[in-house]
């Protein structure tokens, strides 16, 4: 072979090493001993290890990766000869951080076609992770799942609230979530290891809530054979939460009310007071500012457990969360129940978007276990769905225009929620969407959706 032909099949070393040397992603070779051959500027940046350090040493003492025992992209692709492409791992650099990367993979030939080592490329998901995460906590805490503009204030409050320790007043329908906020708050803040105790202060009588709320001591009653602790003893130093407190008599108020004023409390049967350091967390689904101006609830205890009000909005105020919510329990349920649905079709969602949802979230979420129960398929259709779903589709009109309808009405939901996202400005929210401007300002006109007078760019009056 001739030296022109030699220079023809062979590499330009020095062309290689500077493309090399000029990509962003991180490069090393190794040889059939799994010593490092070579190493790029950004292997460098990205493990923090000096390229003379990490030159003739074992891969393994220099790529310090999640995926070193037992599941070595690069070991794999030299023992099968296929490459690995994209997979997700971490490593740590060399001050100790841990970074998300992506690793692809590929063999090293010699000019024979036999396997001479590896190569392996790896990109820094640093940012990418860190926007995902931003991304995940600005719809999701704790179980509380929501992108909704009226969920917002909720989701700012929380880390605040969290932080303290002043009483709290949750208000909402039944089945928005006000045990899951509660949660939350206790999740988020310094009492997040300590118990987290709930009671339903409606599902008992006087009698029976007052012994669970404060426990009894031995001999105090007919049946009571031994000392037990009530709720207030157990949330010590952590957070109790009264549900339904609302349902609660009078009589029963007064004793709360003492509680939480003196911070302390006498099981049934004692004669010696003992101190508390529950944080109170109140719920109730009904109108309790209304109840105590009414004198249906005492005033002095209302002010005292509403030092921060947090009303938690019904879901068909936020219709937008539904395909967030139906995508969340799709996920639960296939983990719970080991199965692989891989969603809702577009015309079962339409029913699920204009459903009432008298039930909010748990409606939604009993539902959505219920569809998992009856579907065999890979997908959740109309007729998965309860029979009051599938009798509601079939109105008096035609079976098109009620579809179209329901249709209408969750890309009018989709456009207003990515337009309140982005502060009304319609450049921004045509970006979020995926679609160009000029599509989104013709669907606005033609969905009669109503703008403010004032855009997001720079509070510009919006142009007629």
């Amino acid at each position: 072979m001739s030296t022109k032909e030699t220079k023809r099949i062979l590499p330009d070393t020095a062309s290689t090493q500077a493309i090399l040397e000029s990509i962003s992603d991180g490069v090393f070779t190794v040889d059939s001993n799994w010593v490092v051959t070579s190493f790029n500027r950004a292997a460098e940046a990205i493990t923090g290890i000096p390229r003379e350090e990490a030159l003739g040493r074992l891969c393994s003492e220099v790529f310090r990766s999640s995926m070193c025992e037992g599941t070595c992209a690069l070991r794999a692709t030299l023992e099968t000869g296929s490459p690995v492409i994209g997979k997700s791992c971490f490593i740590v650099r060399a001050d100790g951080a841990r970074i998300p990367i992506s690793v692809s993979t590929a063999v090293l030939r010699d000019g024979n076609g036999t396997i001479i080592g590896g190569a392996e490329t790896f990109r820094d998901l640093s940012e990418v992770e860190a926007l995902r995460q931003e991304l995940k906590g600005r719809c999701q805490v704790g179980d509380l799942v929501s992108h909704s503009p009226a969920m917002r204030p909720i989701f700012d409050l929380i880390p605040a609230v969290a932080a303290s320790s002043c009483a709290v007043l949750i208000l909402g329908e039944t089945g928005t979530g006000k045990e899951l906020l509660a949660r939350a708050i206790h999740n988020a803040g310094p009492r997040a290891q300590k118990p987290f105790v709930a009671v339903n202060c409606g599902a008992l009588p006087d009698n029976l809530l007052e012994s669970e709320l404060f426990g009894y001591k031995k001999g105090a009653f007919t049946g009571a054979v031994k000392d037990k602790p009530g709720r207030f003893a157990l949330a010590h130093g952590g957070t109790l939460l009264l549900d339904e407190i609302g349902e609660i008599s009078p009589a029963l108020q007064v004793r709360l009310l003492r509680v939480l004023q003196e911070q302390t409390y006498e099981p049934l049967g004692s004669t010696r007071s003992e101190r508390t350091d529950a944080r109170i967390i109140a719920a109730t689904n009904r109108n309790l500012p209304d109840m105590a101006q009414k004198g249906a609830f005492r005033e002095d205890l209302f002010y005292r457990i509403n030092v921060i009000r947090m009303d938690l909005p019904p879901l068909r105020q936020r219709r937008e969360d539904i395909p967030l919510l139906v995508e969340h329990f799709v996920d639960r349920f296939n983990h719970l129940q080991g199965r692989d649905v891989a969603g809702v079709s577009p015309d079962a969602l339409g029913l699920l978007m204009t459903h009432p949802w008298p039930g909010n979230v748990r409606e939604l979420e009993n539902v959505m276990e219920r569809a998992f129960v009856v579907c065999a398929d890979h997908w959740i259709e109309i007729h998965h769905l309860p029979p009051e779903f599938r009798s509601a589709r079939a109105v008096p009109t035609e079976p098109s225009t009620d579809m179209t309808q329901r249709r209408r009405l969750m890309e009018e939901e989709t456009i207003l929620s990515a337009l309140r996202r982005n502060r009304f400005n319609r450049a921004a929210a045509a970006r979020d969407l995926g679609i160009h401007k000029t599509t989104l300002y013709r669907k606005i006109k033609s969905l009669h959706i109503p703008l403010p007078d004032e855009d997001g760019r720079s509070g510009m009056t919006r142009e007629p």
